[in-house]
């Protein structure tokens, strides 16, 4: 008879591995959830308290259902990460905009909350590695930190573009420029990998969202004028087509894996 470790399934990582598919589609929800959030808040006359109680209702059903999968599933996935962008835009805003907060006190708040985060993270599981997100309380914590990452970009991407007057196009080259050194330190110096990817995935927020920004406000503040809603659309539809590519190269290499053959030795 088969031992019980033999007949227990091990566990599944429930992220994504990290590839350019990856770093493509976390672009583009970031963008997403920048123009998004101004077009419901802005475009729709929501607001943002009511964009946000929406948003924040619609977040939790996408975690639901995404810590239901128990394993990584392209649709519930994405699905978390944009309506996380969404709402971590939103905590930002209502912080400065509704309760006159600074940007830089909430850049450093918020770079103080995925500190804590992290060491939380750390001092409960000895780990911070996105290749083992096989628990449920690893996964709290992955997302927590997602939330904050978000959160902290959106402030730090403002304070540049508009607190120091830099625009969105200098915003966006200065943090594609840091994202670049983080590469360079990773593939040639030997950085950490863990520690490569978290400072990547803080700073390409602020990089999608400068470049969200410059697309969909209008010339007068610096953009290019096509609006919240066309940017939205496009950025949108560009996640759910590589979304369907990924779960259909998924099930093509499922399919590709020879099965197994249990007569031999």
């Amino acid at each position: 008879m088969p031992s019980s470790a033999q007949s227990t399934p091990p566990a599944l990582n429930r992220v994504p591995d990290v590839t350019v598919d990856f770093w493509i589609i976390k672009l583009l929800a970031v963008t997403m959830g920048e123009t998004a959030a101004d077009y419901l808040a802005v475009n729709l006359g929501l607001g943002l308290s009511m964009t946000s109680v929406i948003m924040c209702a619609l977040l939790a059903v996408a975690l639901i259902l995404q810590f239901a999968q128990k394993r990584y599933v392209p649709w519930a996935y994405w699905l978390a990460v944009v309506m996380i962008s969404v709402v971590g835009t939103l905590v930002s805003d209502n912080l400065v905009d509704n309760f006159g907060v600074a940007l830089q006190t909430t850049t450093i708040a918020f770079g103080i909350a995925l500190a804590i985060t992290f060491a939380s993270w750390y001092a409960s599981e000895k780990t911070l590695s996105i290749h083992t997100i096989f628990t449920t309380e690893r996964e709290v914590f992955y997302w927590l930190a997602i939330l904050f990452t978000f959160a902290l970009g959106t402030s730090s991407g403002d304070l540049v573009a508009e607190q120091f007057s830099l625009g969105y196009l200098a915003t966006g080259f200065i943090f594609g420029g840091i994202i670049a050194l983080i590469a360079m330190g990773y593939y040639l110096f030997k950085l950490n990998g863990i520690l490569a990817f978290w400072l990547a995935y803080i700073f390409t927020r602020p990089l999608g969202a400068s470049f969200g920004d410059l697309l969909s406000q209008p010339r007068e503040y610096g953009g290019l004028g096509f609006g919240t809603t066309a940017t939205s659309l496009i950025f949108l539809a560009a996640i759910v087509f590589i979304v369907i590519y990924m779960t259909m190269s998924r099930r093509q290499a499922k399919h590709d894996v020879p099965a197994l053959d249990v007569d031999s030795p």
